[in-house]
């Protein structure tokens, strides 16, 4: 097992050079009625149904370098020939080079909203993370849970069970720093004692955080595999 800070650390260290960072590819998606995409590189967790895992585990041998300028232009150029408004950071874990995002913010047009999808971990370690994003009117934040409990998370992510409870952490955080937020939950594995159990958890933080949204994983061969191997379980297919 592993500490997910820790790895987040030493993975930024790889990523990200000053205030360039990797990223593999750039795309329009249809999530959220159409969205301009950024997949970046590096992630702190090891999520077995992950279909970026590639660039998750291996950093050093993923992706080319690109300054926040280059990405706010490519994001705004796709977003303006869909007829998007909404732009987004994706792939890994957009949070692992911070410098980066907040300067990918800054820079972003009048009119153009940002969705920032997170696991949480470093919005759950370091509150002052999400103060330095409350300045931002156009963000909202998507905070993905591994699992509805220690024991799932741990065993989908093979991290340290204790790290399920920053999640939770960064919708405090988040909350208390006025940004929008939600959380959504990767339940395809999940019991239902479980689920009822975080969404308990998360009714306490906010009530309309226990109407979570629920996140199903479809797996493709690699993915199923490493399931088996770590867990046993099958997915969705």
């Amino acid at each position: 097992m592993y500490d997910p800070v820790v790895v987040a650390e030493e993975t930024a260290k790889v990523i990200t050079r000053g205030k360039l960072r990797k990223y593999y590819r750039f795309r329009s998606a249809r999530f959220y009625g159409g969205i301009a995409t950024a997949d970046c590189v590096g992630c702190c967790l090891r999520c077995a149904f992950c279909w970026g895992w590639s660039t998750a585990v291996n950093p050093t041998g993923s992706g080319t370098f690109h300054s926040p300028e280059e990405v706010v232009q490519r994001l705004c150029s796709i977003a303006s020939s869909h007829g998007f408004h909404k732009v987004r950071l994706s792939g890994n874990e957009p949070t692992l080079a911070r410098d980066h995002l907040l300067s990918v913010l800054e820079q972003l047009p009048e009119g153009v909203d940002f969705i920032l999808e997170t696991n949480g971990i470093l919005l759950g370690h370091d509150a002052g993370y999400a103060e330095a994003l409350s300045t931002f009117s156009n963000l909202h934040v998507r905070v993905s849970f591994k699992g509805s409990s220690p024991e799932e998370f741990s065993r989908l992510t093979d991290a340290e069970p204790e790290a399920f409870w920053l999640p939770l952490r960064a919708l405090e955080n988040l909350l208390h720093a006025g940004v929008s937020c939600h959380p959504a939950v990767m339940t395809s594995f999940s019991s239902p004692a479980a689920k009822d159990d975080l969404r308990e958890r998360l009714d306490a933080i906010h009530p309309s955080f226990g109407d979570f949204e629920e996140e199903e994983v479809f797996l493709n061969e690699a993915a199923k595999k490493r399931l088996a191997v770590w867990t046993g379980l099958q997915g969705r297919q």
